[in-house]
């Protein structure tokens, strides 16, 4: 009898240290014994890294760990739905603009919450799911692209940023209610940041621009998950 109850509380122990390992390389949440859903919820957070290593002390959402946990959603027929929880400054825009097309393309529904801000390149990443949530509180940074490293001052650089910025653009267009001239001026807006071009809207004006679906929280937004889900 002792065996078995130490047996027991080793497999405890041992799900409890995997559970918190999710959490935090992955920011993901997984289902033990006691709770079982048929909903994948995945969180990004901080800045989104691409194909160069963010420094140590950085919190950062590795999008190579989020590639395989979106393809189990579509994969494992157990997953009906996907809620994206998004807390970022923003990052990688060819890695934020994978994953949100991933998300984008997904056949089962899909829903996103916005809390305390979703920048950059998380406003695609908020849009890429069929219905959006931002928070009262959060904020939206929209801004022109930026680049780091060596800049060689020539057209065809200034002509490959002008097309990454267009691709998007032109995927929030494709996955919001915002008129492609509204997301351009707000993009290029330089009466609303001090020190930058770009402007921020908060929970509110980001619903008005179509940006967002609607205000809301964690009820809300798996209220909404279930709904698509009985539906489909």
């Amino acid at each position: 009898m002792k065996v078995k109850e130490e047996k027991k509380e080793k497999k405890t122990a041992e799900q409890e240290n995997s559970t918190r390992d999710l959490i935090t390389e992955l920011g993901l949440l997984t289902t033990g014994t006691d709770f079982e859903s048929d909903v994948q919820y995945i969180n990004i957070i901080g800045s989104i890294e691409g194909h160069n290593v963010l420094p140590p002390d950085n919190k950062a959402t590795k999008y190579e760990h989020l590639i395989p946990q979106l393809i189990a959603v579509e994969e494992n027929p157990k997953l009906k739905g996907l809620l994206v929880v998004l807390n970022t400054v923003g990052g990688d825009v060819e890695a934020g603009l994978a994953l949100a097309e991933m998300i984008s393309t997904l056949s089962k529904p899909t829903v996103s919450l916005v809390l305390g801000g979703g920048h950059s390149i998380g406003i695609p990443l908020a849009t890429a799911t069929d219905y959006s949530f931002i928070a009262k509180t959060a904020t939206m940074t929209l801004h022109p692209i930026r680049t780091t490293g060596i800049v060689i001052t020539s057209e065809t650089t200034f002509d490959y940023m002008r097309k990454t910025q267009e691709r998007v653009i032109n995927f929030i267009e494709e996955h919001s209610k915002a008129k492609r001239d509204e997301i351009i001026r707000l993009m290029n807006s330089n009466d609303n940041m001090s020190n930058d071009v770009g402007t921020v809207l908060f929970g509110k004006e980001a619903v008005e621009t179509g940006i967002i679906d609607q205000i809301g929280g964690v009820s809300q937004a798996i209220a909404e998950l279930r709904k698509r889900i009985e539906e489909k």
